[in-house]
């Protein structure tokens, strides 16, 4: 979860690292640090809290040098602090490096290297690294890296700088994304492109197991063995001001207005004449046929997604599909075979848990299908075909167009399926397509009258806890409205099948409880009316989310806020932006840090 930065070239590098530093914010962390090369030796600055606590300790005259690497710390081994923070040296001080990941045997490593005379002063995994390092360090820093990634067990990226090597610096990783940014006389590397963009387009993606070494005038790549890497040149096509908040209070309200652009960008080109185009899926109706099941992996938000996915794909080509938590599926010894395709949904693409489950499918030889935001992750390059969401990058750690967009393509896939299968008619195909292409005017439309959302945010903000109710697709977006809400404002949240309110959640409704019930569905509105009632009748204060024109639900909801109608199967994508601007309200009503949410990172690249 912890942002990387590195650069070395003919400026002074502070300044650059810090800078950085501040465009991975969104990715979450407790603390922060720089080291610098003056030529003569490293110097580090380091310190728990926000970057703006390091800013003020730093001491430019002190961190004077054209090399550095700066990192900001999610803790996972040790408390948030000082000396927990990264930079992290060997006993001399004469080689630094930055972590990001997670060394699962650095308990072992630890016994051995202090056995072997070693002090550590960090509760760190990470400190267990730079002395690794250092024990074979004989002059060449690359194959001291090489030799001590060869003991590790776990993931990593790392950059790593030190007293003997003025002229360059050594980045390696395995599970961790980093990226290589080459400019002109001066190199950089980052966990993630914003932290580099706004000095290069240039980047080298490195591949697990990789190690460069980077001077100021070029990059040498090997793999693990030490045999020399040919590597690609990628070239990022997104703006520096897609990354930056355009005038808007909070990167996630933002990234709700871009909402109707990010539906669009994400239909164009695969829908054409009136039909889905998915070049970049290469399923074939006899691979449906053999399947036998979809299996859909994900975690948090883009598990919610998965959930929609289930209910579109049954209903639309009826192959079963099951919709499994990485964290939990990776470790049920799952029943899955080669015949098997699955769908692996990840936003950033490098979610740890879900990276591992993707992993242990491709080994039974099973169809994997990655649906993911970022050109160049590593789900992106280890799945057998991908489907990009194009939502452009998202800065907030809670996402909202990411899921959107997800589910556009969830839609997309459904329709592909059951047309190869010849299991939809060509007036529903047609119909969907078309209800398909309204969504970007009809969620603007909703942007557009968010004045009622703002009300009810202000008249609920205070409660303690808020429960979300629907059935069918309301309730799968029901749990994503839910989340997004205890992410962001800190207030407890469930969301529940509405049918299963009398089944002993009803006994949690008091006076003025908040309920926010989706009835949405058309075949299900009756039914989940009457679950307004049941929780009415215990005082709760109903905000009901329905399409406009089913205006009977004013009769038994305190609050309603209406969403453009549309076929009732694309409903969630619209339903989920009330949801969103509601939590985002809320948390601004109690003044909450909207975009770094207490606890929470943007890209979860650990357990």
């Amino acid at each position: 979860m912890c942002g990387i930065v590195g650069y070395i070239g003919d400026k002074q590098a502070l300044p650059i690292l810090i800078e950085g530093l501040k465009r991975l914010e969104y990715r979450g962390y407790d603390s922060a640090g720089v080291a610098v090369h003056d030529g003569n030796c490293i110097n580090i600055s380091k310190a728990k809290g926000r970057l703006t606590v390091l800013e003020q300790r730093v001491d430019p005259n002190r961190l004077q040098g054209t090399l550095g690497i700066g990192h900001t710390r999610w803790a996972t081994h040790g408390e948030p602090s000082d000396i927990n923070s990264h930079p992290h040296t060997n006993q001399s001080g004469e080689i630094a490096i930055v972590h990001n990941g997670i060394i699962e045997n650095y308990m072992k490593l630890k016994d051995w290297l202090q056995r072997e005379g070693y002090v550590f002063v960090s509760e760190t995994d990470t400190e267990a690294v730079a002395h690794l390092i250092n024990y074979y360090y004989c002059g060449d820093l690359v194959e001291a890296v090489r030799k001590a990634l060869d003991k590790i067990e776990g993931s990593y990226a790392l950059g790593v700088i030190a007293k003997d090597h003025p002229d360059c610096m050594v980045a390696a990783r395995k599970d961790s994304p980093l990226v290589i940014g080459l400019g002109d006389g001066e190199n950089y590397i980052a966990s993630d492109i914003p932290a580099i963009l706004k000095y290069t387009r240039k980047v080298y993606l490195l591949e697990d197991r990789e190690i460069a070494l980077i001077r100021r005038d070029g990059v040498e790549v090997i793999d693990q063995y030490g045999n020399k890497v040919q590597k690609e040149l990628f070239e990022v096509t997104w703006d520096v001001e897609s990354a930056e908040k355009g005038g808007y209070q909070h990167f996630m309200i933002k990234e709700i207005h871009e909402e109707p652009k990010a539906l669009r960008d994400t239909m164009a080109s695969r829908i054409v004449d009136g039909k889905v185009n998915l070049s970049d899926l290469n399923i074939t109706k006899e691979q449906l046929e053999k399947a036998g099941k979809i299996i859909i992996i994900a975690c948090g938000t883009a598990y919610h997604a998965g959930v929609v996915g289930k209910y579109v794909i049954e209903k639309l080509a009826r192959i079963p599909v099951d919709v499994e938590i990485a964290s939990e599926f990776r470790y049920k010894d799952p029943l899955i075979d080669e015949n098997n395709i699955v769908i692996i949904i990840s936003q950033s693409g490098e979610t740890a848990d879900t990276l591992a489950a993707m992993r242990m499918c491709k080994k039974v030889g099973a169809k994997v299908i990655a649906v993911t935001n970022v050109v160049g992750s590593t789900v992106s390059r280890e799945a057998d075909h991908v489907v990009y969401t194009w939502a452009g990058p998202e800065i907030a750690v809670a996402s909202t167009k990411a899921y959107t967009t997800q589910l556009l393509c969830m839609y997309m896939m459904a329709l592909d399926f059951a047309d190869k299968l010849g299991r939809i008619s060509a007036d529903e195909y047609r119909r969907i397509i078309e209800g398909i292409k309204r969504l970007p005017e009809l969620a603007q439309k909703i942007l557009d009258d968010k004045e009622v959302i703002q009300r009810c945010a202000d008249e609920t903000f205070n409660a303690s806890s808020i429960f979300y109710m629907g059935r069918g697709l309301d309730y799968a977006v029901a749990m994503e409205g839910s989340l997004k809400l205890k992410e962001i404002s800190y207030i407890h949240s469930e969301a529940y099948a509405a049918g299963e309110l009398k089944h002993g959640t009803i006994a949690l409704i008091e006076e003025g409880t908040p309920v926010v019930a989706l009835a949405t569905q058309k075949g299900l509105f009756e039914k989940t009316l009457s679950n307004i009632k049941e929780v009415k009748a215990r005082g709760a204060f109903v905000i009901a989310v329905t399409m406009e024109g089913d205006t009977q639900i004013e009769k038994e909801a305190d609050r309603v806020i209406y969403i453009p109608k549309v076929y009732d199967i694309l409903a969630p994508v619209l339903v989920v932006i009330p949801l969103q601007l509601y939590a985002y309200y809320v948390a601004v009503a109690k003044g909450c840090d909207v975009d770094k949410p207490r606890n929470l990172a943007k890209s979860v690249t650990v357990e």
